[in-house]
């Protein structure tokens, strides 16, 4: 993965870096423990599952979508 745009959780304010590659696939990247920052994660951590596991969290991929439309988060036009 290259460096990423940060987009910042419009919930809990955790930021992640991430590339769009299509609009259906976007990697990733935490900046910080995602447990101690964001209490979805934090709620599933504490009930058992590995925080590395946690494959998807509703409030931040709407700021993922936000950040498409907006123009922050570039989608590759041959994508």
């Amino acid at each position: 993965m290259g460096v990423g745009s940060p987009v910042t959780c419009q919930e809990c304010g955790n930021q992640v870096l991430c590339e769009k590659f299509s609009p259906a696939h976007t990697q990733i990247q935490w900046t910080v423990d995602a447990a101690a920052r964001c209490p979805r994660i934090a709620a599933r951590v504490a009930a058992g599952e590995l925080g590395a596991r946690v494959r998807s969290c509703p409030p931040l991929r709407a700021s993922i979508e936000a950040a498409v439309r907006e123009g922050t988060l570039e989608v590759p036009a041959d994508a």
